[in-house]
């Protein structure tokens, strides 16, 4: 088998979903669960990801999507609500979700209840005027932790297809 041919069938075995998992600290490791978008249609991204090298340094442990007062908040997977209320003076909500993740949603006011079973694509509450560094009237605040790790909640969306780059040599 020469180098080349040796190369491409190691890539492939290693892209199966399952190996991916495996390696993987992303959310998209989460292969067997389904995620959407919080907001409909899908929105706008405000202000990307950005995790800090340490837990107390500057950053922005999520996304905001733009949207509009009022709208409907969808929860972006199945899971479990964990918290639906104010912190800091900011209504928010918590969904365990499959797979071992917690997103957040603020400010929004909740119509969802602590210990509420909720499907993917179930209003939790409605997006509220005001969140921070928003250039828009209203902007959600999309969060996603797994245990003390912050991710990036795009990375549970699945709208585009999987592509892999061809080898150079």
């Amino acid at each position: 088998m020469t180098p080349s041919a040796l190369l491409q069938r190691i890539a492939v075995t290693l892209c199966t979903p399952a190996m991916l998992a495996t390696f993987s600290t992303s959310p998209s490791a989460f292969a067997d669960s389904r995620f959407d978008w919080p907001l409909m249609p899908r929105p706008r991204v405000e202000r990307i990801f950005d995790n800090p090298a340490k837990n107390w340094l500057p950053g922005h442990r999520g996304v905001d999507l733009a949207g509009t007062v009022d709208q409907a908040v969808l929860s972006a997977g199945a899971g479990t609500v964990t918290f639906a209320g104010t912190v800091a003076g900011k209504p928010v909500v918590s969904v365990d979700d499959v797979g071992g993740v917690r997103t957040t949603y603020e400010p929004v006011t909740a119509v969802v209840a602590a210990g509420e079973r909720v499907g993917i694509g179930t209003m939790i509450g409605t997006l509220e005027p005001g969140h921070e560094r928003c250039a828009v009237a209203a902007c959600l605040h999309w969060g996603l932790r797994r245990a003390r790790e912050y991710l990036d909640p795009l990375g549970l969306i699945h709208d585009q297809p999987l592509r892999l780059k061809p080898l150079r040599r």
